[in-house]
């Protein structure tokens, strides 16, 4: 499933029309006979019985509860398409996004020069089209750092805000439905970057970039970076011992001792808040590893810290709700002025035969899904005896290249919004289609909040603990 939340709102400016908001941020701007035309299209393209069912026309003017219901169909339908394997992925719905996008900010096709930066600070100007897509920008990345093909797979491109106090929020990984100088461009502030990072998790795989001379310097100022940051723990030995080998300029050696270190190759998340262990507690989340961990500020003001490993989650799903924001209209979601609330729920084994549900409340939820997807994605690899090299070789060069996204597609944007009856679910027993679940021994199984820290307690059959 493709976890990017699409939400439709009703404009004002603009009768019948909508603004698709991406994880809260507005997309583009369509008209209701813009999506019928691609619905249109997709029926003609792959079949009636493949696309889900449109909101039909209404021959009279629309009552303000009927603006509304159609409102929320479009949503459930765009959600449909996402969702679905073969439309959500196809190059039709995705240029028709793109070019929505550009038509909307009104951004005409024209040579640029973009600043990409790289996790030392630096910046690699790379001169593209302003329609270019995610994967045409990351390949004139590329090219611009004389970083080999068969390594382009390894990285992505990420869009990033930068706090005055120098701290990074990951915002998303830009996707294969945006233009990324229309994205960092629509923004409109010099607090986002797009930042070029590893995009697998696995520190196995750090010796397959180790080997380039580039993908070594682009993993090793990734390495300090995390560092610096305090993303990654190191004690006052260890800072000697890095200190020493970054003087000596030795970065494979620095990345060695970096890979034995507590946090090496996770992305942290902002403060937020999570119902577990109680409800209401501070939290900050960190990515990596194949788990979520968890440093927790209960009501009492005691710290805790514990990990929830992607192997022991049953499922997860995110889920988006809109919150208006006082605007003097009757219709709560008849302007832009309106709040999304994301949260990321996931199921998980806390002892033997007890499933509990853990929610986390956060902007980052979708981005946060889009982690554990691709940590299942590398398990799935792994337990089939695959190459996570040939994985993301094999994404990376599946994806349209500038000459084939350029063809014009007549009818404007799509969206993808969540609904309370239809929730978004990543199901790993699905996912995992060979494994079954099992508990572990009550000897291995507490859920002590008492101690420092917390633990769920089971494992998939074929991938515990031991393989990851």
């Amino acid at each position: 499933l493709k976890f990017f939340l699409f939400t439709l709102i009703w404009t004002l400016s603009l009768p019948q029309a909508y603004n698709i908001h991406v994880n809260g941020v507005l997309h583009c701007r369509v008209r209701y006979s813009q999506l019928l035309g691609l619905h249109e299209q997709m029926k003609k393209e792959y079949g009636s019985n493949v696309v889900p069912a449109f909101p039909p026309k209404k021959i009279f003017t629309l009552t303000p509860a009927e603006v509304e219901q159609r409102r929320e169909q479009l949503e459930k339908y765009m959600q449909a398409v996402r969702q679905d394997p073969l439309l959500g992925a196809s190059e039709m719905f995705n240029s028709f996004l793109r070019k929505a996008q550009q038509e909307t900010q009104q951004i005409p096709t024209e040579e640029v020069a973009l600043d990409i930066c790289l996790s030392n600070g630096q910046k690699v100007t790379v001169n593209i089209l302003t329609s270019d897509q995610t994967e045409d920008v990351l390949d004139a990345v590329a090219t611009k750092l004389d970083l080999p093909d068969d390594l382009v797979g390894y990285f992505s491109l990420f869009l990033v805000r930068e706090g005055v106090d120098g701290g990074l929020t990951f915002v998303r990984k830009l996707q294969e439905f945006e233009l990324p100088y229309v994205s960092i461009t629509s923004l409109r502030s010099s607090e986002f970057h797009i930042l070029l990072r590893k995009s697998y998790w696995d520190m196995a795989y750090d010796s397959d970039v180790m080997d380039n001379r580039i993908g070594l310097n682009l993993l090793y100022a990734q390495t300090v970076s995390d560092i610096e940051r305090g993303w990654v723990l190191v004690n006052k030995d260890q800072h000697r011992q890095l200190k020493s080998l970054q003087e000596k300029g030795s970065k494979k050696e620095f990345i060695h001792l970096g890979q034995t270190l507590k946090y090496y190759g996770y992305i942290k998340f902002d403060p937020c808040v999570t119902d577990f262990p109680e409800k209401g507690c501070q939290v900050i989340v960190s990515a990596g590893n194949n788990e979520l961990n968890f440093h927790v500020k209960l009501p009492n003001e005691q710290m805790k810290e514990g990990s929830f490993k992607v192997t022991r989650m049953r499922c997860w799903r995110v889920t988006s709700s809109v919150i208006p924001i006082a605007n003097g209209t009757t219709n709560p979601c008849s302007s832009a002025k309106c709040e999304v609330k994301l949260e990321l729920a996931f199921e998980y084994l806390m002892s033997k035969d007890r499933l509990q549900w853990v929610t986390i409340t956060s902007q980052q939820a979708i981005m946060m899904s889009i982690c554990l997807q691709s940590m299942v994605d590398e398990l799935m690899v792994k337990k089939s005896g695959g190459s996570v090299k040939k994985m993301l070789r094999k994404r990376h060069n599946g994806s349209i290249h500038r000459s084939d996204s350029q063809q014009a597609v007549k009818s404007p944007p799509l969206l993808d919004s969540p609904d309370p009856n239809r929730e978004q679910v990543v199901k790993l027993s699905t996912k995992l289609s060979t494994v079954s679940l099992r508990g572990i021994s009550a000897s291995n199984s507490a859920n002590d909040i008492s101690r420092n820290d917390f633990h769920g307690n089971y494992a998939f059959e074929g991938i515990g603990d031991d393989d990851l």
